[in-house]
């Protein structure tokens, strides 16, 4: 890693002596390939380029710096100048932000889980968290509410999750337990080939997961309104190179977040959301939709305990867990207008 981090620091900013100017380039760390999840750092590498006249530069790698459970060690070290991540790969390493990765907190569109997640990335408590990794959080990767595409029978009421081996992480997880499913946690990467080998049946994910990894091809069922919850996914940067750049090219980057984001959350609803149902139906894949009165019920038997667990979990580690709670709560209940 010391390798790695010396190349990072020394890629971090690259004096252009023919023109004089301060040419900055850093490296990128995501995983898999480019596919909805990503379009907004491909946005930003767009725009960085584009307002400082190509003398900020992104270099974007697919897997190549890191593995996705260790970009954020990789961030703190200066391996890399940005990386993505998502916070129940390593809930210990992030406690601040898996709040948002809680079941059934009430989240009903991607443009209220960008503005939530923005506010709490500003919060002391979540600064303070991520500055341990010299990690600042840039922006997240607004993700719909999670549902299961799975193998085999079809789980047509609840109570058939009993026992099914379902790839589950974080608060989404937690929920699927408490229907008697058996949750696995493993990185998107990894998901496919539990699935081919058996080792899980069934597997939650947003819909862009489910086409880009693979899942779909395996899957004979798909829950149209389980909704348990959706994953935090957050773009940092390391904090010495973000306050190391040109004023101008720091300019650049956080100008950027906002119509990067506009342009995630444009893709997502109108590309990815429009290819999703044809592709079910190409495949044959067979709907499953259950009463509102079962999903109530659901939720009920989830929410609470879940959120109590969380804040006894995290007060006990030192962070304001129940201050965290109640401001995401808040805050979401300003967003929606209540």
């Amino acid at each position: 890693m010391k390798t790695f981090a010396a190349r990072g620091l020394a890629a971090a900013l690259v004096t252009s002596f023919a023109t004089g100017a301060l040419a900055t380039e850093w490296n990128v760390s995501l995983w898999g390939k480019r596919r909805a999840f990503t379009e907004h750092v491909e946005k930003m590498a767009e725009l960085v380029s584009q307002k400082t006249d190509g003398e900020f530069t992104l270099n974007i790698s697919y897997g190549g710096l890191s593995k996705n459970r260790e970009n954020l060690d990789g961030i703190s070290i200066g391996a890399f100048e940005m990386a993505q991540f998502c916070a129940g790969y390593h809930r210990d390493k992030n406690p601040s932000i898996t709040v948002l990765e809680l079941p059934f907190l009430g989240v009903e569109t991607l443009e209220q889980e960008r503005k939530l997640s923005m506010a709490l990335y500003d919060h002391p408590a979540a600064e303070k968290d991520l500055a341990r990794w010299n990690a600042t959080l840039l922006m997240p990767s607004p993700l719909p509410q999670y549902n299961i595409a799975g193998m085999g029978e079809a789980p047509r009421t609840l109570e058939d999750f009993s026992g099914l081996a379902v790839r589950a992480t974080g608060g989404i997880g937690a929920a699927m337990e408490a229907l008697g499913a058996v949750p696995t946690s493993m990185s998107a990467t990894e998901v496919r080939q539990a699935m081919d080998s058996g080792v899980v049946k069934a597997v939650a994910f947003a819909p862009h997961a489910h086409m880009a990894f693979g899942t779909i091809e395996n899957a004979e069922w798909w829950t149209t309104n389980l909704n348990p919850g959706t994953v935090n996914c957050p773009v940092v940067v390391n904090t010495d190179a973000l306050n190391g750049l040109p004023e101008a090219h720091r300019e650049a980057l956080m100008s950027s977040v906002a119509p990067s984001l506009d342009h995630y959350i444009d893709n997502y609803m109108n590309n990815t959301m429009e290819r999703w149902g044809p592709a079910l139906d190409e495949r044959g894949i067979e709907r499953i939709t259950y009463p509102p009165e079962a999903i109530t019920s659901f939720e009920a038997a989830v929410a609470v305990p879940a959120a109590e667990a969380w804040i006894a979990e995290n007060e006990a580690r030192g962070l304001p867990a129940k201050e965290l709670y109640e401001f995401v709560q808040s805050k979401l209940d300003e967003l929606k207008g209540m």
